[in-house]
């Protein structure tokens, strides 16, 4: 009997240590996942950690993956709302339009179903516009901010003339294929990175909780650009990482997650 007893812990022993071992797959952990509605869609987002909350967002195309670097160090002192941005992710949005401004108004919502009336917000690319947007549109929501390969707007300024005009070749491409239906979604998402966002220096100024911003010296946004974000927001910081492109929090991202949570703890 001592015997069999002692098999069977080996056994549960086994299986519980391929358990832990068992890797997250962030985007696609039902453990963690939840819905939202938001105006007629289905919001995805996954939560982990407690402490402060910190609201983590992607990219145009992506998902909360892009922060597999980021979830497991913040975790341990943040509670992390990871969410899938609209038509993005497990966010399904068969609807026609898209903007900037209904995602800002899509985390403002999602933030009060939480009841999380302040938070701290990553933001990365797309996920950076929405992050100013956000601390624009509902700056009540936005304790401090850490915006990386953000842009103001839709034209050569902000992306490069030769990025700029692939992107505008590309959306032409996908614009005739949706209309026959195919390649609609991807058409959705690249052209609203050509038609928007339309945010001037000035309006930054609204912004008053403490911000970082954050580029790539070689990043796809120019540093030129990444500058002008940082010198409109009163009292902003700037980082600038070298030999670095758009995906610093990817290359850096020790010292990204260790930067960024010392000036989400210190304010600098």
């Amino acid at each position: 009997m001592k015997y069999v007893l002692l098999i069977f812990v080996f056994i549960c022993s086994v299986f519980t240590t391929k358990a832990q071992k068992r890797k997250i797959v962030y985007g696609n952990n039902h453990l963690a996942g939840h819905y939202f509605k938001s105006r007629g869609i289905k919001i995805y987002y996954e939560t982990y950690g407690k402490g402060r909350p910190l609201l983590l967002l992607h990219g145009n195309g992506g998902s909360m993956a892009a922060f597999k670097h980021q979830i497991p160090y913040f975790a341990r002192h943040y509670h992390i709302i990871a969410v899938d941005s609209r038509a993005q992710g497990k966010s399904v949005d068969p609807q026609d339009s898209l903007s900037y401004d209904m995602m800002a108004d899509d985390f403002d919502a999602l933030l009060d179903h939480l009841h999380v009336k302040s938070c701290n917000v990553i933001g990365w690319s797309d996920g950076g516009i929405d992050g100013l947007l956000l601390a624009i549109r509902h700056p009540d929501k936005v304790k401090a901010l850490a915006v990386t390969g953000a842009n103001l707007a839709p034209d050569s300024s902000a992306f490069g003339s030769k990025d700029y005009n692939d992107m505008l070749a590309e959306d032409a491409r996908l614009k005739k294929l949706a209309v026959d239906a195919k390649g609609k979604h991807d058409y959705k998402l690249l052209h609203l990175m050509v038609v928007e966002p339309h945010l001037k220096p000035e309006d930054l100024k609204q912004i008053h909780c403490p911000t970082l911003v954050i580029g790539g010296d070689h990043d796809l946004i120019p540093t030129h650009h990444t500058m002008l974000i940082a010198e409109s927001i009163p009292g902003a910081y700037l980082w600038i990482l070298p030999d670095s492109g758009h995906d610093t929090l990817i290359k850096y991202k020790n010292d990204f997650n260790h930067r960024v949570d010392r000036f989400f703890r210190e304010g600098k």
